[in-house]
């Protein structure tokens, strides 16, 4: 049985998500990453900061939810939320059109970094399908056990009763959330925010501001955008 306490997350995640620490594809998973770290492996995010996204966003406030695939693959970038990059790192050019999507559809300037914290502890679940990778080679911790974790939040988030907004950008996210009860929530979808892909319909598709009137429309809070790293 895993130790529950040494599982550096937020509480009310972990008592959804326990279960999970204790399943074959979660030992293999351990197993596989500490033999990354055995063979001198530089990992992103720092381990401290690989339940970043579920500890910045508690159960009970997540209203929304951003998905991606995979963390960031350079130095300093990555740091447990997805598209987000610490506030020191220049943002990266999928970050750079969501910046520039965000002033067409509400008007608010380009942030002066790439830190999205204050979304986050807004309700704005920012996860990766997969929450660690190694430096310089993108996807190479795909299908190694992360992405069944993260299927099971997504689950638990489709289970709230209140409905949340799911924003789905690209082909693997829609994938990825094709369980997701679109009757009960609000379900974006759209090309990914990339430049292979952004012209092919993610610029106007003006997710925050849709976002913002469902909330409103549900008698919620809305998402002050303007709010991304918090001084």
């Amino acid at each position: 049985m895993v130790d529950t306490n040494k599982i550096k997350m937020d509480e009310s995640w972990k008592e959804k998500l326990i279960d999970e620490f204790n399943k074959d594809y979660m030992s293999s998973l351990k197993k596989f990453l500490k033999s990354e770290y055995d063979k001198k492996k530089i990992i992103y995010p720092p381990a401290p900061l690989y339940f970043e996204a579920l500890n910045k966003t508690p159960y009970d406030k997540v209203k929304v939810v951003i998905l991606g695939q995979d963390p960031y693959h350079g130095p300093n970038q990555a740091h447990g939320l997805c598209f987000s990059v610490t506030p020191e790192v220049k943002p990266p050019p999928s970050l750079v059109n969501i910046f520039k999507e965000l002033k067409s559809d509400l008007g608010i300037e380009t942030p002066k970094n790439g830190c999205l914290t204050g979304w986050a502890e807004q309700g704005v679940l920012l996860l990766n399908a997969t929450l660690t990778v190694e430096h310089s080679k993108a996807g190479s911790h795909q299908k190694k056990g992360w992405e069944e974790f993260t299927d099971q939040i997504l689950k638990k988030v489709n289970e709230k009763k209140e409905p949340v907004v799911f924003i789905l950008w690209g082909s693997f996210a829609q994938k990825k959330g094709a369980f997701i009860d679109d009757k009960k929530h609000l379900v974006i979808k759209s090309p990914h925010p990339s430049p292979l892909s952004s012209y092919r319909g993610f610029f106007g598709s003006r997710p925050f501001s849709k976002t913002n009137d469902f909330l409103k429309e549900n008698k919620k809070k809305v998402i002050d955008w303007k709010r991304t790293y918090k001084f």
